[in-house]
C-alpha cells in the first residue's frame, strides 16, 4: 500500500470520527498523522514494521493502524465507523469546501443523507437557514456538487442547454464563413429533449464537405479530433461533443437517423426507404405516417398513433395560464408572496399563482403551523383585492406521513383551495409500503395534486419504488391530478408514465416548485418532458383559464 493511500485512509478516519463527535484529541492525532504520512520521503511499505512507531509524529497507537493497513489492506476501526454512517454522508466528505462540522449539521439538523438531496436543498435555499451557513457558502457547495456530478460524464438537460445554444450559434457563424449554404441541426438526446444528456450531437450538411472537415479541428472554442464517423471532443467539464459532417444531399436522412432512438429510426425507414428526402416531413410522408416531432421519437407508441393520425397536439409554453406549487418566505422561499405573485402577473403574464408553502411537519423548511396558515390566508385575501383580476390560490404542500395520512386535520385542510400532497421523509420504504402510503394519501378527499410522486433526484437518487399503475389508477378513481415537477433535478412524474396516466383520464400539472422568482422558469423544463410524454393543453391543469381552474377547485370541494 502506497503512502498516499495510507494517508487518505487516516484522513477519512479522522473526518468520520469528527462527524461522530468522538474524542477531539484522538481526532487531532490521527489528522496530524495524515499530514505526516503524506509528506514522508520514504515508502512505509519498505520500512521494517518494528521501526514504524519510531517515526517522528507516529506513536504506538497510530503505528498499529498503519501496520494493520499494510498487512491487511483495511482498517477495522474505519470499517466499523463507516457502517454507522449513511453512504451518501461519507460521500459528502469528498465535496470541496465542506468539512465534517458542516456535514454534521447537514446530516443531523437538516436530515440530508445524500449529495443529491444536498444539491436540491441548495436549490431550495434551505442551507442558509442552518447555523454556520450563508448564501455564499450555499453557492460554493452547489458549484462543488455540480463539478462532482459532471465527473461522471452525464448531465441534466438544464445544465447543458445554455452551453449547447451558445455553441450552436458559434458553429452557425463559423459555417457562414466556411460553407455559407450549409445545413445545421442538433441531433440525439438533446434534440429529443431527454432529461439526461450523455453527449451533444450536431449534424452539418455541407456543400463543400472537405473544406468543412479540414477546418473543423481548428474550430474555436473546441479542439475537435476527427474519427471514422465524426469529430469529437470532451470539454473541461467532462461534456462529450460529437459533430457529424455529411453531404448536403443526405442531410435530412442522416439528421433523422441521428435524432430518433435506434428502434424508432429502423421502423420508420422500413416503411419509407432510404430516400433521397427533401426534408424530414417527407420521410414520414413516404412511410405513410403523420409527422412525428423529435421529442416523441422514442419507440413508445408514437408510430402506431402516427399511422392512424392520432398523435396528440403537444402542449406549448404559451398554453400555460398559471403556476401551481410554489413557495414564499412564509416557508423556505426567497421572495415574498407578493413578489412571487407580481412576477407571475407582470413578467410572465399569467392569470393566477398557486402558493404551496410547506406544512407543519417540514420544520426544516419553516413549515406553517395552523396559526400561520390562518395568517397567510389573511395576507392572500388582501393581495387578491389589490391584484385583481389576478388571483392567488390558497394551497399547501402537505407532507404525506409514513402511514399515508396528511399532516393537518380535515378542519384545516378544507380551508385551502387545493392541496399538493408530497413525500419528504422516510424515503427508504419498499415498493409495497411506499405504494400503500401514496394510495392512502390519494384517497384523502382533500388531496388535489400528488406532488413529485417518486421523490427522485436525477443523477443522484432513484426515488422510492412504487407500483406506477396502481398509483395512476387510484388517481383516476379519486380525481387526483399528478404533478410533473418541473425542477430539472426532479422532472417527476417520469415522462414514460404520462401516456398511461392520460389514457386513464388523469390530469397532469406542470409545476415549477419555485422557491424564488427565477424558479418559475423551470416550467420550461417541465414542458419539455410533458411534451415527451404526449401531454396536450386540455389535459394540463395549469393550462386551464382562471375561470376554469376556479370551477375545478370548487368542484373538488363540493
Amino acid at each position: 500500500m502506497e503512502n498516499k493511500t495510507i494517508a487518505r485512509t487516516l484522513r477519512l478516519l479522522s473526518q468520520l470520527m469528527e462527524l461522530h463527535e468522538e474524542n477531539p484529541f484522538k481526532i487531532k492525532s490521527i489528522a496530524n498523522a495524515y499530514f505526516k504520512v503524506d509528506k514522508l520521503p520514504f515508502a512505509l511499505k519498505d520500512k521494517p514494521i518494528a521501526e514504524i512507531d519510531k517515526i517522528d509524529g507516529i506513536g504506538k497507537g497510530l503505528a498499529s493502524k498503519i501496520i494493520e493497513l499494510l498487512e491487511t489492506g483495511q482498517l477495522k476501526e474505519l470499517n466499523e465507523i463507516v457502517q454507522q454512517t449513511p453512504e451518501g454522508v461519507v460521500e459528502m466528505l469528498g465535496i470541496k469546501g465542506i468539512g465534517p462540522k458542516k456535514i454534521l449539521i447537514i446530516w443531523r439538523d437538516l436530515g440530508i443523507e445524500t449529495i443529491g438531496e444536498l444539491y436540491y436543498a441548495c436549490n431550495e435555499n434551505r442551507l442558509i437557514e442552518a447555523k454556520g451557513f450563508g448564501l455564499k457558502t450555499q453557492e460554493e457547495i452547489k458549484n462543488a456538487i455540480e463539478f462532482k456530478l459532471a465527473a461522471n460524464g452525464r448531465f441534466l438537460y438544464a445544465q447543458v442547454e445554455g452551453f449547447a445554444q451558445t455553441l450552436f450559434t458559434q458553429l452557425s457563424e463559423w459555417l457562414g464563413k466556411t460553407d455559407k449554404d450549409s445545413l445545421l441541426g442538433f441531433a440525439g438526446q438533446y434534440r429529443r429533449a431527454c432529461e439526461i444528456i450523455d453527449e451533444l450531437e450536431i449534424v452539418i450538411g455541407a456543400d463543400h464537405i472537405e473544406a468543412v472537415k479540414l477546418n473543423l479541428p481548428a474550430f474555436e472554442p473546441l479542439t475537435l479530433i476527427e474519427t471514422e464517423n465524426a469529430f469529437i471532443c470532451t470539454t473541461e467539464a467532462g461534456f462529450r461533443i460529437k459533430i457529424h459532417v455529411v453531404e448536403k444531399a443526405v442531410f435530412y436522412l442522416q439528421w433523422f437517423k441521428l435524432t430518433g432512438n435506434a428502434e424508432h429510426v429502423a421502423k420508420v425507414l422500413a416503411l419509407a426507404g432510404e430516400g433521397p428526402f427533401a426534408n424530414e416531413e417527407e420521410i414520414y410522408s413516404k412511410a405513410g405516417l403523420s409527422f412525428i416531432l423529435p421529442e416523441l421519437r422514442e419507440d413508445f407508441d408514437e408510430i402506431e398513433l402516427a399511422k392512424t393520425n392520432r398523435l396528440p397536439t403537444l402542449i406549448r409554453y404559451e398554453d400555460l395560464k398559471g403556476s401551481l406549487h410554489n413557495h414564499s418566505t412564509w416557508s423556505d422561499g426567497v421572495h415574498t408572496l407578493e413578489q412571487m405573485a407580481l412576477y407571475c402577473k407582470d413578467n410572465l403574464n399569467l392569470q393566477y399563482l398557486g402558493i404551496c408553502d410547506h406544512s407543519k411537519t417540514a420544520v426544516y423548511a419553516k413549515g406553517l403551523n395552523e396559526q400561520r396558515v390562518f395568517a397567510q390566508h389573511q395576507e392572500i385575501d388582501e393581495l387578491n383585492k389589490k391584484l385583481a383580476p389576478f388571483k392567488i390560490f390558497k394551497g399547501i404542500e402537505s407532507d404525506i406521513l409514513s402511514d399515508g395520512s396528511l399532516d393537518y386535520s380535515d378542519d384545516i385542510l378544507k380551508t385551502f383551495d387545493f392541496v399538493v400532497a408530497s413525500v419528504h421523509s422516510n424515503l427508504r420504504m419498499d415498493e409495497a409500503k411506499a405504494t400503500a402510503r401514496l394510495l392512502k394519501a390519494i384517497e384523502n378527499p382533500y388531496t388535489t395534486i400528488l406532488g413529485h410522486p417518486t421523490g427522485r433526484l436525477l443523477l443522484s437518487r432513484a426515488g422510492y419504488p412504487i407500483d406506477y399503475k396502481k398509483i395512476i389508477d387510484a388517481c383516476a378513481a379519486n380525481k387526483v391530478v399528478i404533478e410533473i415537477n418541473a425542477n430539472p433535478l426532479r422532472l417527476d412524474l417520469d415522462w414514460r408514465w404520462h401516456r398511461y396516466a392520460l389514457e386513464k383520464g388523469v390530469l397532469l400539472s406542470v409545476n415549477p416548485d419555485a422557491h424564488r422568482t427565477e424558479g418559475f422558469h423551470d416550467m420550461h423544463y417541465g414542458m419539455l418532458v410533458a411534451r415527451k410524454g404526449g401531454l396536450s393543453a386540455d389535459k394540463c391543469l395549469n393550462a386551464f383559464t382562471l375561470e376554469e381552474i376556479t370551477a375545478y377547485f370548487d368542484s373538488k370541494k363540493g
